[in-house]
């Protein structure tokens, strides 16, 4: 076993290990993370008390697995270790032909085991529906290579390339698809010689810890193998196809298996070679360095989106996709053009990448250029939602008026709930029967969205349905007291049907709502500006001051007449005080009441 020194030497490169720096500090991993604290509670409440808690072990391995399915492994893992541990009767007892007490309670166990393993699969299973997740050539071009020489190569040095990451973690990177890792193709692959060295090491631990089933003296050996390579199975492309060709995340439980290796043979080391043990602890001590070094550096490149996107281009300067996912930042920054210059070059490593097609067309200003990208993106990808989106976009803005009909019809053939389609198709139609429908559709997939309630309550108003409008928006207020559009709509309405006292009372809930909330308003429509300016007859200067600003900005205002109104705000302006107001102030103090006052100049402006 391994000495308490040791053991804990073994927690300390645990935890400083660069590798677990994506697990940790990356959402995704979280889940990594989880899996592993009930991955190693399930393996101590198996091995790790006198008494074997199998029914423990096996619910908190389920837990594992619902966080991460790698985690089903443990009860491999268990019933792996189970088997070493009791070997000698299990193999007396298949000499002699006799059942002896341990060899049945191992099978006991074996049973309990494995049935909870098929259930538990068969779970995992129902969840996804009955069939496997599906990925794309994108997400690991290996498994997609019509050669099956092709993919054993690709396969089994990539199984190479992670175990590589676990002794020498000095390349590192959040992504690692697309050209990241070129395909081995021949033999000749030089590449090859790591995948020879790594299956050659791993086929002679083997032996090893095989031989050491009947003394048990390098129990560390043979459990650090288990968690290196049982965990990992899921991940190497053998049993199923995966959806990435290196995660570092995944590799958060196999590290396990690793350390505790490592720090099995620096012990051996230690006890072997007692005339160097000043080099020993000084290796160990650098390695320990190293690791909290890298880490820290690792630590920071995760510090932002942007610090991430940077170091993953440093390292991988190839990835098609890092190119990409630096091309949406730097879109989503406004900078138009260095984001051009990221999908051009990701269309370059990968000329098939349909959302890079799709997200540079969109920045190319609806030119015929765009229309190729878009093009190009469907040809690709033949459901790719957006472009068919934004390629009847661009025909709609180029009064391609057929062909954006068609290109919407088939985006929302693809995906029925992409309630943009709909909204880019009802301002095609030219029947206000067919854009009802379609706008009753937008809001049958949108129930609780008070801006798609607004949205049509609006398109009513335009058409003069004005109680059909209104009860639309008083649905919109429904969802949202607070949504501003939604007062102004009803407003809108109000007016039209003359109703000044219920328009009275809508301005005194908005008032009020506003009041026990942030006291205060912006400065941004004038059916709320008409009352929120003026808001005592002590500040009437300032009410009138703003109104010259801000008045005649809106084109919201129908018929208004402002003489009038402009002499009364003169004659009390004389008998008042006014209040000094300061330029450039862009928010205000609601009032305590709505005055008669206000709402006689608001029913007049509106």
């Amino acid at each position: 076993d391994l000495r308490p020194h040791f053991a804990a030497l073994a927690g300390l490169l645990f935890a400083v290990h660069p590798v677990h720096t994506e697990a940790v500090t990356g959402i995704v991993g979280r889940a990594d993370v989880l899996a592993c604290i009930f991955f190693l509670l399930s393996l101590l409440a198996y091995h790790g008390q006198p008494k074997c808690h199998i029914w423990i072990s096996i619910t908190v391995g389920a837990l594992s697995m619902f966080a991460k399915e790698t985690g089903v492994t443990v009860l491999l893992l268990n019933l792996a270790y189970d088997f070493y541990l009791h070997w000698s009767s299990i193999r007396w007892s298949l000499t002699e032909m006799k059942c002896n007490r341990e060899a049945v309670g191992f099978a006991s166990r074996a049973a309990k085991i494995l049935t909870s393993l098929a259930v538990l699969l068969a779970l995992r299973l129902a969840i996804l529906q009955g069939s496997l997740p599906r990925f794309s050539q994108q997400d690991n071009p290996a498994a997609f290579h019509p050669s099956f020489y092709v993919r054993i190569l690709t396969f089994c040095y990539l199984a190479a390339f992670n175990w590589w990451l676990l002794l020498c973690p000095v390349t590192l990177s959040h992504d690692w698809q697309m050209g990241s890792i070129p395909l081995v193709t021949t033999i000749n692959d030089s590449r090859n010689m790591m995948t020879i060295l790594m299956f050659g090491i791993t086929f002679l631990l083997t032996l090893r810890c095989l031989q050491d089933f009947e003394s048990q003296k390098h129990t560390p050996m043979v459990l650090g193998l288990m968690l290196l390579i049982i965990p990992f199975l899921p991940a190497a492309n053998l049993l199923v196809t995966v959806g990435f060709v290196v995660a570092e995340r995944v590799l958060y439980i196999p590290s396990l298996g690793s350390i505790v290796l490592t720090v099995y043979g620096i012990q051996i080391l230690w006890y072997s070679w007692t005339s160097q043990r000043q080099t020993i602890a000084c290796f160990v001590v650098l390695l320990l360095a190293t690791g909290c070094m890298r880490t820290i550096a690792r630590n920071r490149d995760w510090r932002s989106r942007e610090s991430l996107l940077r170091a993953g281009l440093t390292t991988l300067p190839q990835n098609a996709k890092m190119h990409y996912n630096y091309g949406n930042f730097l879109r989503d920054t406004n900078k138009f053009e260095l984001a051009k210059a990221h999908y051009y070059t990701a269309l370059k490593l990968w000329p098939s990448y349909a959302s890079a097609h799709n997200n540079l067309g969109t920045l190319l200003n609806y030119s015929h250029e765009a229309e190729h990208h878009f093009l190009e993106a469907i040809k690709h990808s033949s459901d790719h939602v957006n472009a068919h989106y934004n390629l009847g976009q661009l025909y709609r803005k180029m009064n391609r008026t057929a062909d954006s009909e068609v290109m919407l019809r088939r985006c929302i053939s693809l995906e029925p709930t992409f309630t943009p389609a709909y909204i880019e198709l009802a301002k095609l139609q030219d029947n206000d029967l067919r854009i009802i429908k379609l706008l009753k559709r937008v809001l049958e997939l949108n129930p609780n969205d008070p801006y798609f309630c607004t949205a049509f309550g609006y398109w009513l108003f335009k058409k003069g349905l004005y109680e059909e409008s209104l009860r639309h928006y008083y649905r919109s207020l429904q969802l949202s007291p607070t949504y501003k559009e939604a007062f102004i709509g009803v407003a809108r309405v109000l007016r039209k049907l003359g109703q000044s006292s219920r328009l009275f009372q809508l301005i005194t809930r908005w008032q009020l709502i506003h009041r026990n909330s942030s006291n205060e308003i912006k400065l941004s429509h004038v059916y709320l500006l008409g009352w929120s300016l003026r808001s005592e007859l002590t500040s009437k200067a300032k009410a009138y001051d703003v109104y010259y600003e801000f008045g005649s900005s809106y084109d919201d205002t129908e018929g208004t007449e402002n003489c009038s109104l402009k002499t009364k705000w003169s004659k009390q302006k004389k008998n008042k005080t006014s209040s000094r107001s300061s330029k450039g102030e862009e928010r205000i103090r609601t009032t305590k009441y709505v005055s008669p006052f206000i709402v006689h100049h608001l029913l007049d402006s509106l």
